[in-house]
């Protein structure tokens, strides 16, 4: 259950003390329904009557791609090796890359999604993956392919949401952010895209959003 909270400050701080035995800030009620978008997104998601599977799944990967760059981009002065030295989402989890040994390496969060970024951009930019010429067709691992970007793309918001939502409170983006997210998760579940383990680290939030019929 989300806690509700009375009309929010100016501003909010992130110190220690301040967030002491209180939910994450993104898990209060008044902050969680902030949405540009009302309502639920399952009419937004579903697959187009005539469109190609794999072609709506990859006009939707690229949109989400791009979006949660975009936002990440607006925290990035904030996410540094000093601020951020571990790549996390919250208590218990923490994120490790695997290089191109198979080696498992701990990566400051800055260092890790820069990594996922440009691994996520070079993979849609590789034509034998998704095809942009008439007649292409997509490869039969896509799907593989796709889970592995959608695993990434939830873990750089899942950060986002435990290590960096004082600064889109601050910013007055949340909303922007929780449709987002809301969208993303939607879009996961109707295709299949994210397993339940994967997604532990919001799933209150994913289960409010159940609860609000914003996710379905």
């Amino acid at each position: 259950k989300l806690a509700g909270i009375g009309k929010p400050k100016q501003a909010f701080s992130s110190s220690a003390a301040a967030l002491k035995n209180q939910p994450p800030l993104f898990l209060r009620k008044n902050c969680a329904l902030a949405h540009l978008v009302k309502g639920s997104f399952k009419g937004v998601v579903q697959q187009p009557k005539y469109a190609d599977l794999n072609e709506w799944l990859s006009i939707n990967t690229f949109e989400f791609f791009n979006l949660v760059n975009m936002f990440y981009g607006v925290v990035t002065d904030f996410c540094t090796i000093n601020e951020c030295p571990t790549m996390s989402a919250g208590p218990g989890t923490e994120y490790t890359w695997t290089d191109t040994q198979r080696k498992t390496i701990k990566l400051a969060a800055p260092q890790y999604i820069d990594y996922v970024l440009s691994q996520i951009q070079t993979t849609l930019d590789d034509e034998r993956m998704f095809p942009t010429k008439a007649g292409s067709e997509f490869p039969k691992d896509i799907r593989a392919t796709l889970c592995v970007i959608y695993r990434h793309l939830f873990r750089v918001l899942a950060h986002i949401y435990w290590s960096h939502y004082v600064e889109l409170l601050n910013l007055k983006i949340e909303g922007h952010v929780n449709s987002v997210f809301a969208h993303f998760i939607s879009f996961a579940k109707e295709f299949d895209l994210l397993d339940r383990k994967d997604m532990a680290p919001m799933a209150d939030l994913i289960a409010f959003y159940e609860q609000q019929g914003i996710v379905v």
